[in-house]
């Protein structure tokens, strides 16, 4: 495990040269519309090593590549192990099932009572409104589903989502996801916002999505207007690591904070990218800078053809060793396990108790050092029992 940072991944933007920059390089649809997806587009802006490239040719590969004219400008184009340019280009190691490898890791299918809308937790719902994002990440939980035909859900089967939550009253939370809920035109991810706050019994949305930081031009005014309307409504945005954060990054949740929404990170540990406690603090950092709460640090689902970028669960448990009392506690995520098979987010942490016993435990901090902790017992509240009673009496 590599606790250091090369000098050259500071946060902001590289200057590479892009193959279709020009006078639309800030419209978020022009953006969509010029993904880099073949080996002949990719080839003008970087310089593939071979395992890139018998990536991309793989005839067997069966996730898409795509990746935004605006994040392909931020990969380094000499470096194969860049750590963004490795989350985004295929590679020959994809190509390796492992027996623990799961085609559905999270369970969603089994939870899903309607196509798109997945129920696990007593109070709140996941509805997966689109198979499309602006760029696909190749550690991505959802390949199964993600981005082979671009289409999102549809206004009927949006009907007997509705009708389904309507029916539900402890669903308080509706997390919308997909793919990336940004991809959506302002009409229709509206459309699902207003149904939603019009059911009583739904006090919260949510929307999950990786757009800030790929397509940072989609934060324009026109959605930030729409959004302000639905509150409460929160946002959890999927950072990966620091030199994702540039100024167009910054000025995108900078805008989505002052319409009032509160942002939360969620990131994946991944092997050779972020499994560094340097490179997580930091990244954690750069968020709360921008106003983005850390909120989960997540151990790489059991995806297909990720092995590769699978770290042992213990690297992630140092890491939040290395960051719980070294720095603010605003800046240490959970660090968590979506439970193989469906049994949800299981949180993992340090061992600071060391050891219990009957009014006493013993604990450990972040200097090792350990200290004691005195709990009461049954015998005090007997006798303040007693107390009460010969006061009443009296």
């Amino acid at each position: 495990m590599n606790d250091s940072v090369k000098k050259d991944e500071p946060p902001g933007r590289r200057k590479h040269k892009s193959p279709h920059r020009d006078k639309n390089w800030d419209d978020w649809i022009w953006q969509c519309n010029h993904r880099i997806t073949t080996l002949a587009e990719l080839e003008q802006v970087i310089q593939l090593s071979p395992e890139e490239r018998r990536g991309i040719e793989n005839p067997y590969r069966k996730f898409s590549m795509a990746i935004t004219p605006y994040f392909a400008s931020i990969l380094d184009p000499e470096n194969p192990n860049c750590p963004l340019r490795r989350q985004v280009i295929p590679r020959v190691e994809e190509s390796h099932l492992s027996e623990s490898d799961m085609q559905d890791p999270c369970g969603e299918d089994k939870d899903s009572p309607v196509h798109g809308l997945v129920h696990r937790y007593p109070d709140r719902v996941l509805l997966l409104v689109t198979n499309r994002c602006a760029t696909y990440c190749r550690y991505c939980t959802r390949r199964r589903i993600v981005g082979n035909n671009e289409s999102s859900i549809t206004d009927e089967n949006l009907q007997k989502v509705y009708a389904y939550i309507r029916g539900n009253r402890k669903i308080r939370d509706v997390l919308i996801s997909g793919g990336d809920p940004l991809t959506l035109h302002e009409r229709k991810l509206e459309g699902i916002l207003q149904n939603l706050k019009k059911i009583p019994h739904v006090e919260l949305l949510r929307i999950g999505t990786r757009v800030p930081v790929t397509l940072p031009q989609r934060i324009n005014g026109h959605l930030l207007q729409m959004l302000k309307k639905y509150h409460p409504l929160m946002m959890s945005i999927h950072f990966t690591h620091p030199r994702e954060i540039t100024p167009e990054v910054k000025r995108a949740c900078e805008a989505l904070a002052d319409a009032g929404i509160p942002l939360g990170s969620q990131t994946v540990l991944l092997r050779g990218i972020n499994d560094s406690a340097v490179t997580i603090r930091k990244l954690m950092h750069e968020l709360l800078k921008i106003r983005v709460r850390p909120y989960y640090l997540y151990q790489c689902d059991l995806a297909q053809g990720t092995e590769h970028l699978r770290t042992p669960v213990s690297t992630g448990i140092h890491i939040i060793e290395k960051l719980q009392g070294h720095t603010t506690g605003y800046a240490v995520p959970t660090f968590v396990i979506d439970a193989p098979g469906g049994g949800g987010k299981i949180p993992l942490s340090p061992n600071y108790l060391l050891s219990q016993s009957p009014g006493e435990i013993c604990l450990r901090n972040y200097e090792k050092k350990t200290f004691k902790y005195s709990e009461p017992l049954e015998p005090y509240k007997r006798s303040v029992e007693v107390i009460a009673k010969q006061c009443a009496s009296a």
